[in-house]
């Protein structure tokens, strides 16, 4: 992947129609003849929910509209801090609102994410335009945490993104507790990243739900489409072209929930249970930092409901009793939990629940978590690789 500085150069060219087209991995490289016309860039879906990724050709146009809509819903131009990889929508974003703004993103350097080197990239950005970055939730976690400094600059900034994975309500409100202006997004690469803040969609992007409450997209903003023989989500609906994603959401007035992925919906004992309802549930324990519920293989349920936690850092892990009880007790409440030092992930923020599916039955088969009744492992505390 080149270097920031390079990247800004080619996304400028490839931005208004006189470079070739930004392909962000060999594999997008591979298949940048097949890239129609005004192909701006070519980036590779994370693959979190199938494990393949995808090559999706985005237009100049859509990427432009992207960015003015983020300019218009946030305070207008300014400059961006680089905190995710630019091979992922959410970083390569910030360089191209950076160009489009015709300022200087502060990159902070490679390497593992630190409050410490979130705080020396924080102090090198200018204080005469508006401070923007985009986060995911783990990141945002790790310097709540951290408390200080770190928290102290990023009330500076007039908004910190965070997405990539749906945040946990108590970060949400720890964050904005401490002044920290924290806007959700919800989007995807086809869709040139966010492009739903805090559940309102940007100016240009419009959202629909089916009978079947999935979410749909439309708006200057989606992708050309893909660059391989996949399946085509992309629909025409009286005339418009829509992104059919594979979310499922609620609609009040004009703001978007979004409930989950349609296809993560696991069936035990003949009831089906939404993974990130019961996700919602368990992050409002104090305790809980990070939590992905996946189902695990069983003789007598088909499918056990697992819980898979990452504890607050000091904090003691909930034992399996406190975990049931908050997501409501009942056929869909957690049979299982492990406790884990971090979550899988496949692309910044998104947790590889193909990953942490398979790692999770090891682990149970070996004795280690929690089991509901009379099977119980090395519990709680027991910690997977």
């Amino acid at each position: 992947m080149p270097p920031p500085h390079e990247l800004l150069a080619a996304l400028a060219a490839a931005l208004d129609g006189s470079g070739p087209a930004v392909a962000t991995t060999p594999a997008a490289g591979a298949v940048r003849d097949l890239a129609p016309a005004g192909t701006a860039v070519i980036l590779t879906t994370s693959g979190s929910t199938s494990g393949v990724g995808r090559p999706v050709s985005l237009g100049a146009a859509a990427l432009r509209a992207s960015a003015t809509a983020t300019e218009a819903r946030l305070a207008g131009p300014g400059q961006w801090l680089l905190a995710l990889p630019t091979d992922h929508v959410a970083g390569l974003q910030v360089l191209i609102r950076s160009v489009l703004a015709g300022t200087t993103p502060v990159v902070i350097r490679p390497g593992r994410f630190t409050p410490a080197a979130l705080t020396a990239a924080l102090r090198a950005m200018r204080s005469d335009v508006p401070r923007y970055l985009s986060l995911v939730p783990t990141q945002l976690v790790r310097v709540l945490a951290d408390g200080g400094t770190s928290v102290d600059l990023l009330r500076t900034c007039a908004a910190v993104l965070v997405g990539g994975a749906a945040t946990a309500g108590p970060v949400l409100a720890a964050a904005r507790e401490a002044g920290i202006n924290v806007v959700t997004t919800y989007g995807m690469t086809e869709t040139c990243g966010g492009c739903v803040y805090d559940g309102v969609p940007l100016d240009g992007v419009d959202v629909h739900l089916d009978a079947d409450a999935r979410i749909h997209l439309a708006g200057e903003v989606l992708a050309n489409g893909y660059l391989d023989d996949g399946p085509d989500p992309f629909v025409t609906i009286e005339g418009r072209r829509w992104l059919r994603t594979g979310d499922a959401g609620a609609l009040d007035g004009a703001t978007l929930t979004v409930l989950g992925r349609v296809d993560d919906v696991l069936v035990t004992g003949g009831v089906n249970v939404h993974p990130a309802a019961v996700e919602r549930a368990l992050a409002r324990l104090g305790t809980v930092a990070e939590v992905a519920v996946v189902g695990v293989p069983d003789p007598e349920w088909g499918e056990s409901v697992t819980a898979v936690v990452v504890p607050r850092p000091g904090a003691t892990p909930p034992d399996l009793a406190t975990v049931r009880a908050a997501a409501g007790g009942g056929p869909g409440a957690p049979r299982a939990l492990l406790v884990r030092e971090s979550l899988p992930l496949r692309g910044p923020g998104k947790v590889d629940r193909l990953t942490l599916a398979a790692s999770a039955a090891a682990d149970l088969a070996a004795g280690l978590g929690e089991r509901h009744g009379n099977q119980h492992g090395g519990g709680p505390g027991g910690a997977g690789p």
